[in-house]
């Protein structure tokens, strides 16, 4: 009986730890059972080519949110072509209304429910045998025209499974793709509108065996690893244990993982600003909302004040990135408080913030209480909300022109400085520019078009300029530090009109060619000729003292320090907003400008709220008259950055 294990990966760079799962516990017993992987932008008569040239007993595919809408076409084409072919359902998606999915779908055998390993393995084996599926609990099956659904299989003890982690075939592929890892399983969280809350309780791997196939992993040649725990961190003593190994083991790997950040005690926050190497632990941190109404309605416990001090002490320690997330559209959440929402976690200018939209995952709590709150969704996954009781469709659709702006010029981190100048100095919010960037945006029909990376400056630009945007000279400089900053080699082309003469240019660089211990002691003993500088080396002259404007944007916006005294007076409200200018060089590279600064050293001064900021560059910088010379060289050192200096003129 030949066995394929599929499924369709979002990308190519993801692997699926499902069905490894799978075929780990049961090839003991079925050798002939494979493995096959496709994505969700192959076309489906791609994928169904593909499988029906390897010539199946049984296909078992495994089901998610993004990928079911594009497996039931394929299996509707592969029961036509295959009619004989067994056909094997499983996954979150289908694990808690397979009958819907087998009602919807003929071509659909069979579904498992729950953990799959022990379930599928028994399933195999009927199918092999005696073909009594009333046996195999944990499993959905067809009898003649009649749909039958057997009990539930208990949990599995997770250390009776075998390790996915040690397939031959998957050893050239490591270092390419992300690796998706487990230490347990569960939630203890219950969060209505999550699949993990149908789960009560945590179960977890034997920590010895995780770390022998973690070690096994990054050995042989792993890049990226992500943790599925839904909650790394809910387990102290295990997490800590786990954070000492891989930063013992580390060896270049990147290791990212879902933690809770108002329960992250501050031993550990003090263990990984001391011990952890820069770069090689990310943590992903669901914020979700921080209207206590919304989150009390959904069940979710969580301490605004801690989840803030938490994500400002790893950001001030300077070497783990953090990736909050935000949901549009939970219960008593609308435009206004959204708008709270966002600016709140935003003040923490995270390295990546996500903006989602709440979607009615089967099987939720919240999916059952669509009626209460008059929510519309749509039918087929991924079934995002259209509106609620408080929150129109014109809401929404606002708050998605906001999104696709935020992922483009936030996200991506290629207009750091411009951006972080606008939100401070320029708009009301951090919403507010974004909000109304993206209207703008959608306005001029740039949503229907593609891009290129000098479109993103030369249309933030426009927008600016069209609405009449004070200080456009200071933006604009800024805007060509981002531009020569997001390149890893002297830019063939710039957006704007080239402001030195030729004479002018020729000066400079006889200047930095003839001193260039003025620019760096490294730089002079490299020795370069004037025209080996010109190979590398651009130059422009901004009409703003460049030093003044990017201390005005450095340092943390929250002071840890204040976050602690608040949360010492019990004041559970939101955390007092500082802008805290410090000190800064006039040489760095683009990944120096975007860490933050020692919080020691930042002369907080405390706002009222994110959007009571200065709003004119006069108030905020009367010190920044003045021009500087930029000079930005690439290719000049390890780290292959553009290494950029500024000279007062």
């Amino acid at each position: 009986m030949k066995i394929i294990l599929a499924t369709l990966n979002a990308k190519y760079i993801h692997t699926s730890l499902a069905i490894r799962l799978l075929k780990a516990y049961s090839e003991h017993e079925f050798q002939d059972i494979h493995l096959a992987e496709y994505t969700i932008k192959d076309p489906v008569m791609n994928i169904v080519s593909d499988l029906f040239q390897k010539k199946p007993d049984v296909i078992g595919f495994s089901c998610y949110i993004w990928n079911i809408e594009e497996t039931v076409k394929v299996i509707g084409i592969l029961k036509q072509v295959m009619p004989e072919v067994t056909v094997v359902l499983g996954g979150p998606e289908v694990s808690y209304e397979p009958l819907y999915w087998m009602q919807r779908e003929a071509g659909i055998d069979f579904v498992v429910n729950g953990d799959g390993e022990e379930t599928f393995h028994h399933l195999l084996q009927e199918l092999r045998d005696d073909r009594k599926f009333h046996f195999v609990y944990g499993a959905a099956y067809r009898k003649g025209e009649e749909l039958i659904v057997n009990p539930p299989r208990p949990k599995s003890d997770l250390n009776t499974l075998p390790s996915p982690h040690r397939f031959p075939d998957d050893l050239p592929d490591l270092g390419k793709r992300i690796v998706y890892f487990e230490t347990s399983r569960g939630c203890p969280f219950n969060c209505q509108f999550c699949l993990s809350s149908i789960e009560v309780g945590v179960r977890y791997y034997d920590i010895e065996r995780v770390k022998a196939d973690l070690l096994y992993l990054i050995e042989n040649g792993a890049k990226v690893i992500k943790f599925l725990d839904r909650t790394f961190n809910i387990n102290r003593n295990y997490a800590m244990e786990m954070f000492q190994f891989l930063i013992d083991n580390h060896q270049g790997c990147v290791f990212q993982f879902e933690i809770t950040a108002d329960i992250m005690r501050p031993e550990v926050l003090d263990f990984l600003a001391e011990h952890a190497p820069p770069g090689i632990f990310r943590f992903e941190i669901g914020v979700q909302s921080t209207n206590d109404e919304t989150n009390e309605l959904v069940k979710r416990r969580q301490n605004f004040t801690k989840l803030s001090r938490t994500v400002m002490k790893i950001k001030a320690s300077g070497n783990i990135d953090q990736h909050l997330d935000l949901i549009a559209g939970l219960p008593q959440e609308d435009y206004a408080t959204f708008r709270k929402t966002f600016n709140d976690v935003f003040a923490m200018e995270p390295e990546e913030l996500q903006l989602g939209f709440l979607k009615m995952l089967r099987g939720t709590g919240l999916r059952a209480q669509a009626a209460k709150y008059n929510y519309t969704y749509m039918e087929h996954a991924p079934y995002e909300i259209l509106s609620s009781h408080v929150m129109p469709f014109s809401d929404i659709i606002r708050l998605k022109r906001l999104e696709d702006v935020l992922e483009k010029y936030w996200n991506s981190h290629r207009l750091d400085h411009s951006v972080k100048y606008l939100i401070r100095h320029v708009f009301q919010s951090p919403f507010d520019f974004f909000q109304e960037f993206g209207d703008y945006w959608e306005a001029r029909g740039w949503q229907k078009i593609g891009h290129q990376l000098e479109d993103l400056f030369t249309r933030l630009h426009a927008f600016l300029t069209d609405r009449r945007t004070p200080s456009m000279p200071v933006i604009t400089g800024l805007m060509k530090l981002d531009y020569f900053l997001g390149h890893k080699y002297k830019p063939r082309k710039i957006w704007w009109d080239i402001t030195l003469d030729k004479p002018e240019w020729s000066h400079y660089m006889k200047e930095i060619a003839e001193h260039p211990e003025r620019l760096s002691a490294k730089l002079a003993d490299a020795g370069f000729s004037e025209r080996e500088l010109q190979k590398f080396t651009v130059l422009e002259v901004l009409p703003f003292r460049l030093e003044a404007v990017l201390d005005s944007i450095s340092g943390l916006r929250f002071d840890p320090a204040a976050v602690a005294v608040a949360e010492a007076a019990d004041n559970a409200d939101r955390i007092p907003d500082s802008l805290s200018p410090a000190g800064g060089g006039e040489a760095g590279t683009a990944a120096a400008k975007r860490g933050a600064a020692n919080p020691a050293a930042s002369a907080a001064a405390p706002l009222a709220a994110a959007d009571k900021r200065s709003t004119a560059l006069a108030e905020a910088l009367p010190d920044a008259g003045g021009s500087t010379l930029l000079i930005v060289m690439y290719q000049q050192d390890e780290s292959q950055r553009a290494q950029y200096y500024a000279l007062p003129l």
